[in-house]
């Protein structure tokens, strides 16, 4: 199996609904699809248990934090690649898979653009666009884990998402794996998602900033 898609919920039954449409609209067929629901109480676990011929795995329980979920999914996972898709994130279009997938690309980690739509228009987020990651470029930016596909074994090899960090172990990881591990990044110039402003980490830059220092020291 190529791919694995991992989704993170936690009320967020419109986000989520979104998320299922764009996933289940893919042309490109080889992924199973896990969904990781932090107990919700606003009707995503009814969604879920409505969509559940969708997933290969699916649980709806109390969770630790959002990498907690995520290492939930990660742990379930038997495709090549792991894409992150939280709830209320969404493929640019039904075919993006199609088009990230049609080669046969052997890096560690693909990733792709990341796009928003502020009063109907569409703006590309500042991310790393390069094959050749240097420190300074994951300082200054990052990789945007719903427009990357990771390969599996770097967590079997490396561990799981740090879970004492709310925010940015995601970026921890990219960080350490790259350049620490040599692990190889191949920049895709693809839209690959719609990124939700509403998420976490869109909400929280100073405790972001916070995190990210405590990392590096």
């Amino acid at each position: 199996m190529r791919l694995s898609i991992i989704t993170v919920n936690y009320n967020n039954k419109d986000g989520l609904q979104k998320t299922i449409d764009s996933v289940i609209s893919q042309t490109f067929k080889d992924f199973e699809w896990i969904v990781i629901d932090g107990g919700s109480t606003d009707g995503s676990r009814e969604l879920i248990e409505k969509n559940k011929n969708y997933f290969s795995f699916w649980c709806s329980e109390h969770d630790k934090g959002v990498y907690n979920a995520m290492n939930k999914g990660i742990v379930h996972a038997k495709g090549e690649y792991l894409n992150f898709m939280n709830s209320g994130d969404c493929f640019v279009s039904n075919q993006v898979l199609e088009k990230i997938f049609s080669n046969d690309y052997t890096n560690d980690i693909l990733y792709g653009n990341v796009v928003t739509f502020q009063n109907n228009k569409k703006c590309t987020l500042k991310t790393i666009h390069s094959d050749c990651i240097k420190g300074v470029d994951l300082i200054s930016s990052s990789i945007c884990h719903q427009a990357a596909f990771i390969k599996l074994e770097l967590f079997n090899l490396y561990g799981l998402y740090d879970e004492s960090l709310e925010l940015v172990s995601d970026w921890k990881f990219f960080f350490e794996v790259i350049l620490f591990h040599k692990c190889s990044a191949k920049y895709l110039d693809i839209d690959v998602v719609v990124y939700d402003l509403n998420g976490i980490s869109s909400k929280n830059k100073e405790q972001l900033l916070e995190e990210k220092h405590k990392v590096l020291h």
